[in-house]
């Protein structure tokens, strides 16, 4: 009988990694338990030098109506985001295609992600991809970008408060939701957030 373990010749880093792409401790215990499946997604997106490019054309959803949209589908949004949705800076359009950059916070430091950004060329895209990008991409297939946390740099719009706020998708070990945070360089966060700016290519 093979009594070598499978995992021999992994290091200790590989086996932490392949925890946290499960989606953590938690989530590694439902997959053994069965409760999970490894599946191979399809290719909604392509990566290329560490940035991360996927396609969304908007179809003139408005924010009172994404909220209906999403929340049918079971994905939740913070009291927040749905503020920001019944504002007037939240404005729709109708055919419209953006070539979505996700630029990962581990391939450049916080601190030069903007610049980084400023120097592809890159553009706010409009607040509503957000809700196109959540639409499109489900809780598992984010955890097998690598990532935790997609903060959108787009025109902050203020809340009732008159607060300036970005909307960003949480994909944690409490679950996932759509949110806010503020623009000043990724403030709020989580600090294990893989990316934290998304600019039109």
């Amino acid at each position: 009988m093979n009594t070598e373990f499978a995992s021999a010749n992994l290091t200790a880093g590989q086996l932490n990694a392949i925890v946290k792409k499960i989606g953590g401790y938690d989530r590694a215990l439902r997959f053994l338990r069965d409760e999970l499946i490894a599946y191979e997604p399809p290719r909604l997106w392509r990566e290329e030098n560490g940035v991360i490019y996927l396609s969304v054309t908007s179809d003139g959803t408005t924010g009172v109506r994404w909220v209906e949209r999403l929340e049918k589908k079971g994905f939740r949004i913070s009291s927040g985001a749905k503020s920001l949705f019944c504002t007037k800076g939240f404005e729709p359009t109708v055919g419209i295609t953006t070539e979505i950059a996700i630029i990962k916070e581990t391939n450049y430091p916080r601190r030069d992600i903007v610049f980084e950004a400023l120097l592809r060329r890159l553009r706010e895209p409009n607040a509503e991809v957000v809700c196109l990008i959540r639409e499109l991409l489900r809780d598992e297939d984010i955890w097998y970008m690598g990532l935790h946390s997609l903060a959108v740099k787009h025109k902050p719009i203020k809340d009732p408060l008159g607060m300036e706020c970005l909307l960003r998708i949480s994909v944690l070990a409490g679950g996932s939701e759509l949110d806010t945070t503020y623009p000043l360089l990724g403030a709020g966060i989580p600090g294990n957030g893989r990316a934290f700016l998304i600019s039109q290519a």
